[in-house]
């Protein structure tokens, strides 16, 4: 009598990690798990898992978000590659290892993706390995796991440079907008503060947004006027 195995074939020398930013109209967080299998030890760590042999590096990706924190969906983009022979060296991190790998010693080369989500869209809820999943702001997160917090700040240059250039952002925005709330997006993912006269000059000058013929309604202050993303200058 034959079997047919059902358990999926692993790479344990591969991986994805994902850094999911999260906008919430002010701040910049970024989305992380508590690890379960830790003893007294409390480890909080990126969503990631090793590479499924069936599975391309995009799929493994969706894979771990949907596993670990029941987000779908996303747009993930990789943002870089991590092989430091080092990496999963931390004694701090062997209890999970010994827990979760069958072979906890074995070198891992990861690949990194981000994503960028407004945090009222996704409820993202705990399951497999992870005991918790939380928003955190990025510019104070806790001692992560692994080589986590160089891939957060990896993904954080990515980000900048791609909202530089016009390519993200604008998914984090309504379709029309205030420039104070697009200064406040700006400021949350920079994490920097702006002359709110130079910025709206630059935005307008540079032809970022197209102005309006409409205002704020329902809005307690002055109403404000509102805009839209020039499609020509900024890849939506």
């Amino acid at each position: 009598m034959s079997y047919i195995c059902l358990t999926p074939m692993i790479n344990p020398n591969i991986s994805v990690d994902c850094v999911v930013f999260g906008f919430d109209g002010q701040n910049l967080n970024v989305l992380l798990i508590e690890q379960k299998d830790v003893g007294q030890l409390r480890r909080f760590a990126l969503p990631g898992d090793h590479l499924e042999e069936d599975e391309n590096l995009d799929q493994a990706a969706d894979r771990v978000l949907k596993e670990l924190t029941n987000l779908k969906g996303l747009y993930l983009k990789q943002c870089g590659a991590f092989g430091d022979p080092n990496r999963v060296k931390n004694i701090k991190d062997l209890p999970w290892l010994q827990s979760n790998r069958s072979d906890p010693e074995a070198r891992v080369i990861t690949i990194a993706y981000y994503a960028l989500v407004k945090m009222e869209d996704f409820n993202p809820s705990a399951s497999s390995f992870a005991a918790r999943v939380f928003w955190h702001d990025v510019n104070n997160i806790p001692e992560l796991a692994f080589d986590h917090s160089e891939i957060v700040q990896e993904a954080l240059m990515v980000l900048r440079r791609e909202l530089a250039e016009l390519r993200v952002g604008h998914e984090l925005l309504p379709e029309k907008f205030t420039l104070s709330q697009m200064q406040a997006l700006y400021e949350a993912i920079l994490n920097a503060s702006f002359d709110k006269r130079n910025f709206r000059k630059k935005a307008l000058n540079d032809k970022w947004v197209l102005p309006l013929e409409e205002k704020q309604i329902g809005v307690l202050h002055k109403p404000a006027r509102l805009y839209t993303w020039n499609k020509s200058r900024v890849a939506i």
